[in-house]
């Protein structure tokens, strides 16, 4: 992917989202005003650099900034905090250097001990995944929660791929909108940290190509930061269930993600959780992953 239209592409759509109210700015010329954001020269005063350094900054020239210029522009933008660390992670790429948060290179496998914390996770659905949001490794539990997933015989299961390619994927996410929303922003997150990554590449390629709807989410230039929420899932066999989940990034393997979902004791998700613990007792054993052999 090209880092200088990545950022150029980012920063102005950052811009057009925010109102000079919003900005704390006095507005002249009404409704003469040509942009539906800030103007450049707005966003200059408010990072504290010069109208041309901007417009150099803007078209994708973030290599020599400063992290006091990365970080008024932020402020300037009044970025989140996955948007400011987006931002870092482009203009680290565009400099050659590793991002802040490394990449792990998708075939590395997950080690024996990751493997033994996810089967010990027995009442929680848990697997571990990588930026580009293979399914690397999971417990029997989350085998059963994400079965749609894993009808078919590709190793390693994309959550992305399934999402956007397959039908199914609209009955098993009710709110497939929102579902996928996130999967394109971290998608894009991840695209800032590992520019380089082929396999990220070529699933992105693949996705515009075929999808309508990912090309049009992924125009907006949207990232966030994923650690814990609620999540609901139609299954094909307990219906309907909501459950809450953490992703916790692992700090000895770079890249890689452990999410575990969980239900509120005396709740009607934690009955229909124990129903699917039941239901994955009587499934045969099947093998997650290719990506994690040797």
């Amino acid at each position: 992917m090209d880092t200088a239209h990545e950022i150029r592409d980012f920063l102005a759509s950052r811009r057009a989202r925010i109102t000079p109210q919003q900005a704390g700015l006095a507005v002249y010329g009404g409704a003469n005003r040509r942009v539906p954001g800030l103007r450049r020269e707005e966003v200059a005063m408010l990072a504290g650099v010069s109208i041309d350094y901007y417009v150099r900054l803007e078209r994708g020239h973030l290599a020599g900034a400063s992290e006091e210029v990365l970080d008024g522009l932020s402020r300037a933008l009044q970025l989140d905090d996955a948007e400011h660390a987006h931002l870092h992670d482009l203009a680290a790429a565009q400099r050659h250097r590793p991002p802040r948060r490394a990449a792990r290179k998708a075939r590395t496998p997950v080690s024996a001990s990751l493997t033994r914390v996810l089967d010990s996770m027995t009442d929680a659905p848990a697997f571990i995944r990588n930026g580009r949001l293979d399914i690397l490794a999971a417990n029997p539990l989350a085998r059963a929660l994400y079965a749609p997933l894993f009808t078919g015989s590709a190793r390693p299961v994309n959550i992305a791929r399934f999402q956007f390619l397959d039908p199914t994927s609209r009955d098993f996410f009710p709110d497939w909108n929102a579902a996928v929303n996130t999967t394109v922003s971290l998608l894009r997150t991840e695209a800032g940290r590992a520019p380089g990554d082929a396999e990220l590449t070529g699933l992105i390629g693949e996705l515009v190509t075929r999808s309508d709807e990912f090309r049009a989410a992924w125009a907006q230039h949207n990232v966030r930061l994923h650690h814990t929420g609620r999540k609901p899932f139609r299954h094909p066999v307990i219906g309907t269930i909501t459950l809450d989940f953490d992703a916790m990034e692992l700090p000895a393997h770079p890249g890689l993600t452990l999410t575990a979902y969980s239900a509120a004791p005396g709740t009607p998700d934690h009955d229909a959780l124990r129903l699917l613990a039941s239901w994955a007792a009587t499934r045969p054993d099947e093998t997650v992953q290719d990506a994690s052999r040797p």
